[in-house]
């Protein structure tokens, strides 16, 4: 896909709160927007505070107009938790792509589900299902699991799951990431782009 032909991309990124959605949001805008595009974010819907859902869209383009995706219009759909990514099949169609983090966090109340049962839901829907242990390899690699996200996108534009080259990525996390955070998030992108290769 070459970065300059595409007339719309549509991303919908879902989580908890406390995972960093919002800085997720706002590398991919400044990426998108230093190559050239036309940039429309929708920041937030539903409980940001810790462990409440969260799910941001963003769209790029030559000219986009409106900031949210429509129902089956997502081209990536980004899941920082497993059973979150089953509330955005209502944004997927055959062709849309899930890269989504091997990583469940009980919910009160509810039965949690496992990994196959997520999976096997979300086929129905999509076949293009990428399904990374990103919060577990960042907390082996580097002792924390909370650059999971940036690992994430990282991968995303590493396996050209995104059309954005990773050195647009990588800029936009130095424009992004606070100074005290900067380090391990480089950090969290070398990973990435190394585990892509593989």
């Amino acid at each position: 896909m070459h970065i300059r032909q595409i007339d719309q991309f549509n991303i919908v990124i879902v989580g908890t709160g406390g995972q960093g959605l919002i800085t997720l949001l706002q590398i991919i805008a400044e990426a998108a927007l230093a190559s050239g595009f036309d940039v429309k974010t929708s920041e937030l819907h539903g409980l940001s505070q810790r462990g409440g859902s969260v799910e941001v869209h963003i769209r790029f383009g030559k000219n986009i107009y409106s900031p949210l995706v429509a129902q089956g219009k997502a081209d990536l759909i980004v899941a920082l938790e497993m059973q979150e990514s089953l509330k955005t099949a209502y944004f997927a169609n055959s062709k849309t792509k899930f890269l989504i983090n091997k990583h469940i966090i009980p919910i009160l109340l509810q039965k949690t589900l496992i990994e196959e049962q997520v999976s096997a839901a979300l086929k129905k829907v999509s076949k293009n299902l990428t399904v990374v242990g990103a919060s577990e390899i960042c907390q082996k690699e580097l002792g924390t699991g909370v650059t999971a996200g940036v690992y994430l996108v990282s991968l995303a534009a590493a396996k050209k799951l995104l059309p954005l080259s990773p050195d647009s990525i990588l800029k936009a996390v130095k424009e992004v990431i606070p100074k005290q955070h900067l380090d391990i998030n480089l950090k969290t992108f070398a990973l990435a782009k190394k585990y892509a290769k593989t």
